[in-house]
Order: C-alpha cells, then sequence, then structure tokens
C-alpha cells in the first residue's frame, strides 16, 4: 500500500518545532506581560538562558507532538488512480436517487487535485454521467465497505440528517489484536490525543471534555491471539472504533495510529509500507470493514450490506478465524 495522498504537506504529521536558541526575555510581569487579547493576557515565552536549545513554553502540552508548523514540505506521493472498468464491480445498489457501492480498503473518498479518477466521489461522479454526487457519510481511506451516496441534494439532506438523529444503522466487522472473551459495550467520551506524535489521533478522555461515543464489541471467532468482531455503533465520531479498541486494549490489526505505536504511522508516510511494518502491524491496511447499512428508520425499505473483505478473509483464513456464511453472502451479521 501506497503512503497517503498529500499535496505539498501533511498538517496531521508535520514534526515538532526544530530546537531554537533564544535569548533571555526581559523578566517584566512574568509570563502573562504580553498586551492583553479580548481582554485576556496573552503568554509569552518563559526566561530561557541564551545557551539554551529550545524556546519553553509553560504548561505546553504540545511541543512533542508533530504538529501543523512548521510545514513539513514534501513531494506528491503516490496516488491510486480508480480505473473505470472498476467501478461497476463496486456497484452494491443503483436507482433514480441513490448510488451505493463497496468501497475498497485503498481508495480515499472525498476529491484530490489529481482529478476525479482520484476519489470515489470523483469516480462515481464519472460512472453516473452526474454534476455532482453527494456524498451521505464517510469512510476513512482504509477502511473498506457499505457507502451510501445520493444523487440529488434532497435526498442527500434526507439522510444526513437521519445520521444526526442517529436513524441509520451501521454495523462493522473489525479484526482485533488479542482474544476478546466476551461481548463488550465502549461508553466512553472522545477528544483530541494531546499526547500522541499524530496529531489527528483521537483518545479517551474525561467526561466533559470531548464527545460522547458508544461502541458495542462482540466477538465472533477467536484464534491465533486475534479476534474477528461485530462492531455497533451508536454514535459516529472520528475514529471511534479505532479509539475504544485501544482503550480496550485490543488494536485494529493493521492500525498504524491506533496500533502498537503511533509512530508507525510516520514510518509509512515517510517510507512506504515496509518488512519492518508488516512484522508490526500484518496487515498494510486497518481490519475493518463497514458490513451493513440500515436505511428503514429513515424512511426508506432497504439494507445494504456487503461481504468481508477479501484481504480481511485471507487474514481470518490464515488464522483460524472461522466467520458466518452470512459473510460471505450478503455481509448482514
Amino acid at each position: 500500500m501506497n503512503p497517503p495522498q498529500r499535496d505539498g504537506e501533511n498538517s496531521a504529521i508535520a514534526p515538532s518545532l526544530p530546537a531554537v536558541a533564544a535569548a533571555p526575555v526581559p523578566a517584566v510581569g512574568g509570563p502573562t506581560s504580553a498586551a492583553p487579547v479580548d481582554g485576556a493576557p496573552v503568554p509569552v515565552p518563559a526566561v530561557v538562558p541564551a545557551a539554551a536549545t529550545a524556546v519553553v513554553w509553560p504548561d505546553d502540552l504540545y511541543s512533542q507532538r508533530a504538529c501543523a508548523w512548521p510545514r513539513r514540505v514534501r513531494k506528491q506521493g503516490p496516488v491510486r488512480m480508480i480505473s473505470p472498468e472498476e467501478v461497476p464491480g463496486w456497484i452494491v445498489y443503483e436507482d433514480e436517487r441513490l448510488l451505493v457501492v463497496n468501497k475498497p480498503g485503498d481508495v480515499v473518498c472525498h476529491p484530490s487535485k489529481a482529478g476525479p479518477w482520484s476519489s470515489l466521489v470523483g469516480a462515481l461522479r464519472e460512472y453516473a454521467q452526474l454534476a455532482t454526487v453527494h456524498l451521505v457519510f464517510r469512510l476513512d481511506r482504509e477502511t473498506s465497505g457499505v457507502i451510501v451516496l445520493a444523487k440529488d441534494a434532497r435526498m442527500a439532506s434526507r439522510l444526513q440528517v437521519a445520521m444526526q438523529e442517529r436513524r441509520v444503522g451501521k454495523s462493522y466487522w473489525a479484526i482485533l489484536t488479542g482474544e476478546l472473551a466476551a461481548p463488550i459495550s465502549v461508553d466512553q467520551p472522545l477528544g483530541d490525543d494531546v499526547h500522541s506524535v499524530v496529531f489527528m489521533k483521537s483518545a479517551v478522555v474525561a467526561v466533559g471534555e470531548g464527545q460522547a461515543a458508544v461502541t458495542h464489541f462482540t466477538p465472533i471467532a477467536r484464534a491465533g491471539g486475534f479476534t474477528l468482531a461485530r462492531v455497533v455503533t451508536e454514535t459516529g465520531r472520528k475514529h471511534q472504533i479505532r479509539a475504544h479498541a485501544q482503550w480496550l486494549g485490543h488494536s485494529l490489526v493493521g492500525d498504524k495510529i491506533y496500533g502498537p505505536d503511533a509512530r508507525l504511522y510516520l514510518d509509512f508516510v515517510d517510507h512506504g509500507w515496509t518488512e519492518a511494518l508488516a512484522t508490526r502491524l500484518w496487515l498494510p491496511r486497518q481490519a475493518l470493514h463497514c458490513a451493513s447499512i440500515d436505511l428503514r428508520a429513515a424512511g426508506l425499505t432497504q439494507v445494504f450490506t456487503a461481504p468481508l473483505a477479501t484481504d480481511l478473509r485471507e487474514f481470518c483464513r490464515a488464522h483460524g478465524l472461522e466467520w458466518p456464511v452470512s459473510t460471505e453472502t450478503a455481509g448482514a451479521f
């Protein structure tokens, strides 16, 4: 698998601030002596000897993070281009208002500067010969499975409101590290992981500091130190399943950010998929697949499904994980 696409830089993976020699700062008024903004004093750097190697900020949680400044200038990485011949094989359902597809685990959803055939939305717009198709919800690039798009704005708005009101049912397959002994529900809020070297990473946070998030994990098969689990979400937070799986101590197989070490993601960005990464992650993408989308509570009659992706089935076979027949036929649970 190729590193993530980027246009010049990737703000989620830029390095920490470089070492900077700092001259002494006059101790006038202490660390909050700068001119106020909107009535509040602005922190200024603490006094640092001239021989120091970095500017020190009081109560700084961010100095060790891979942050968005300074910019990390890089050449455009390889782009996964979609061929027109691939798209018909992805179609799960189509009518005059809906387009439902089974997304591969190496395709980005949103349009990029590399043209329409570099993203799912662009390729489907070309396939349907429409000026616009509306993505009702997205999946991460490395997550495979069912995605629903609307062909007109009214249907898109209807389904997006249903998503916000939690009237759309979604279920997933996930391959977890470790053997999950029994079903478990995680009701833990999620927010920014301010201690991670990857800026976009989420984590379980204290109550009141993040957004409510609820995920249900049900083990279906266990073998060889892995678990094939059914996952149902009640909320739709960023990286919710991945962050909750890590909090449980059962990270997804192949997860570069929420796996054994988030710095593996930075290695992947710099060097692509390597043998060293394969040794620690087992799969070149996170083992997560959206298996079903239930729109009946949203006023439609359909439940759209997609069978477990081929690469995930092969992993299950290789590690003795048996899955229900329904994953082969309809993707439902």
